[in-house]
């Protein structure tokens, strides 16, 4: 064979692999692939990424209480100092990265449009991400009442914007919603190990385009990403198996009052929420920097003087109701987890109210629970209600709520109390609050990227 031979060989193989691979990627079941590709990568990231953050998120929570442990009196230090220290970078590197990190997502997935491409990055972005894992860990060490499932969806979020805006021009596209719809439904599905829970919630909460068509690219990444989870920290379950046998049809009017409860004191816990950040926005940064001082004594004060609980994410407070013989709860326990959140999401710093809020509902299940005379397998229907439906006042999630609490637990003969209180939850906090929590948030961020815009042009 001759060297001009050789050489042509050499240059039409390419080009013959690079024609099949064209050819492939224009085939039905090749644009399929191809279009789910990013996601499935993407999916893989967020499993790894989640499962670390959680692991960062409890060494924080268990170095904090060894430190309080040691030395209980340094709560009046520590809760001020690492609440400032956690507003720090939020406040220096990446604003939107302040809170759940929920309401974010939604108003990029809003934003996501030709001409407003800079606004969704600094809404979800690699700085974003950083920021928000440093930002919440320092909370925790400050004993802030915030929980990591909020956070972990906006990290998810992050990280599928940064896989979408690296695919190829020649690849298929997919509609920039659809990665961050994906990923935040990957983030929960990870954060809690609830696939249908992610599934769900995606739906219910933040689809703004037709799910059907990247469904397949959707369901395949909870899935990754919940696997990929599972293989890390094993097939666990976020609560555990409480005892709901043997109930009587009597639990039912029960039921419906903890979900009266509980669904209009979610919604009142966030109306009052963002009347003291409708407040606190208007300070100055030595205004905030005081307020984080007071806030972060306020915290220490009452976990000095009334109840360590007030501060953690509340889940064992959640633990304790489920599976001990004490299932009852003072009021003041109702109030104390409904403070601390209060007080701690108005920080300015990242933290979200997903965890605090269960801890709350379940706090208001137990106080019932006392009030009815009822112990065992009912009190645990009445927690299990109290959660499903605080969660649905602050979201106005109610099929969201009622799964993720189904698959945290695995109790599927009480499928319909839960349904239930999220259905009699989602009509009474609709009577407090027309808006969800996380509505009116998503209209405070795209009302400051708008804000921030006008003063760039200006």
């Amino acid at each position: 064979m001759g060297r001009r031979e050789f050489c042509s060989m050499n240059e039409t193989t390419p080009r013959k692999t690079l024609g099949r691979f064209t050819a492939w990627l224009h085939h039905p079941f090749g644009r399929q692939a191809a279009h789910a590709l990013p996601f499935w990568f993407a999916s893989l990231a967020v499993g790894i990424v989640a499962v670390l953050y959680t692991r960062i998120f409890g060494f924080g929570e268990h170095l904090q209480k060894e430190m309080l442990h040691a030395h209980p009196a340094a709560v009046f230090l520590l809760s001020p100092l690492f609440f400032l220290l956690a507003w720090l970078p939020v406040h220096l590197w990446a604003r939107f990265a302040r809170g759940s990190g929920i309401p974010q997502v939604m108003a990029a997935i809003d934003l996501s449009v030709p001409g407003h491409e800079h606004k969704v990055g600094k809404l979800v972005s690699l700085r974003v991400l950083w920021v928000k894992v440093v930002s919440s860990f320092l909370m925790v060490l400050g004993g802030g009442a915030i929980g990591r499932e909020g956070p972990t969806i906006q990290i998810s979020a992050s990280i599928f914007r940064w896989v979408s805006r690296r695919i190829p021009q020649s690849w298929p596209r997919m509609a920039r919603q659809s990665f961050l719809l994906t990923g935040a439904a990957a983030g929960l599905a990870a954060a809690f190990n609830t696939p249908l829970g992610g599934l769900v919630f995606a739906v219910e909460e933040l689809a703004r385009v037709h799910v059907r068509y990247f469904r397949t690219a959707l369901f395949t990444s909870v899935i990754i990403s919940g696997l990929v989870a599972q293989g890390l920290l094993g097939p666990y379950l976020y609560l555990g198996y409480p005892d709901v046998g043997g109930l009587s049809i009597r639990i039912f009017p029960a039921v419906i009052v903890v979900s009266l409860l509980a669904g209009a004191g979610g919604a009142a816990f966030c109306k009052a929420i963002l009347a003291v950040l409708q407040r606190t926005a208007k300070f100055k940064v030595w205004g905030q920097v005081t307020y984080i001082v007071l806030a972060g004594l306020a915290m220490a004060a009452l976990c000095y003087f009334v109840d360590p609980g007030v501060q953690g994410s509340g889940k064992e407070l959640i633990n304790r109701l489920l599976f001990t013989a004490d299932k009852t709860c003072g009021i003041s326990t109702v109030f104390l987890r409904m403070i601390g959140p209060l007080l701690t999401f108005n920080v300015g710093a990242a933290g979200g109210v997903f965890a605090p809020a269960l801890a709350s509902g379940a706090a208001i299940g137990g106080c019932c629970s006392g009030w009815f005379g009822f112990g065992g397998a009912a009190a645990n229907v009445l927690i299990l209600a109290g959660m499903v439906s605080f969660l649905t006042g602050v979201t106005r999630t109610p099929f969201t709520s009622a799964i993720l609490v189904l698959e945290m637990t695995d109790r599927h003969n009480v499928i319909f109390h839960l349904l239930l209180a999220a259905l009699v939850a989602s009509l009474v906090a609709h009577l407090v609050d027309r808006h969800s929590f996380y509505d009116r948030m998503k209209g405070r961020h795209k009302a400051a990227l708008a804000h921030e815009t006008a003063d760039t042009v200006g």
